[in-house]
């Protein structure tokens, strides 16, 4: 006879709805994870049941369901809940894909949560010297109006458009 343990309780997917202020937060990060990393589907919210008399624990998660990183933590805000959705999404696609996300495109260097103006942004650390100094890149889901800048040396196609 083999002893039985208990099976872990299943994680659930978290339906739209559900948790509103993080819903909105999460489709703001999801507007920058699809401008810097197209192929990546949207992320999403995954719930742990917890022990009896005790909250789930929610997290932000791969489509697939992988996360990574802590619990989110009540949302008492918008921009609360955006800050906590942008830093647990930065840690799941870190931890589950091993890639730097968001990165600055200027200095092709991770960036970093922090806040202008009480909205969360991401800031870059910038080249390290007097004249390239640390910035802030873009504010959290607005990656998509940041452009690449010209890179003059980039090869050229034979009709006359860069690779």
């Amino acid at each position: 006879m083999r002893p039985s343990f208990p099976r872990p309780p299943e994680p659930r997917f978290v339906p739209a709805g559900e948790h509103p202020l993080w819903d909105e937060a999460l489709a703001t990060v999801n507007r920058d994870l699809a401008a810097t990393l197209p192929g990546q589907r949207p992320l999403c919210l995954i719930a742990y049941p917890a022990d009896p008399g005790e909250d789930e624990q929610v997290y932000v998660a791969l489509a697939d369901g992988n996360a990574h990183g802590n619990a989110l933590q009540p949302a008492g805000s918008a921009d609360w809940a955006l800050w906590d959705i942008a830093e647990a999404a930065q840690d799941t696609i870190t931890g589950c894909l091993w890639q730097v996300w968001p990165v600055c495109t200027l200095h092709g260097l991770g960036t970093h949560l922090a806040q202008e103006s009480g909205r969360p942004v991401w800031s870059c650390a910038g080249g390290g010297r007097p004249d390239d100094p640390a910035h802030v890149r873009a504010a959290v889901g607005e990656l998509d109006t940041v452009h690449r800048p010209h890179r003059p040396n980039r090869k050229r196609r034979k009709d006359g458009k860069a690779r």
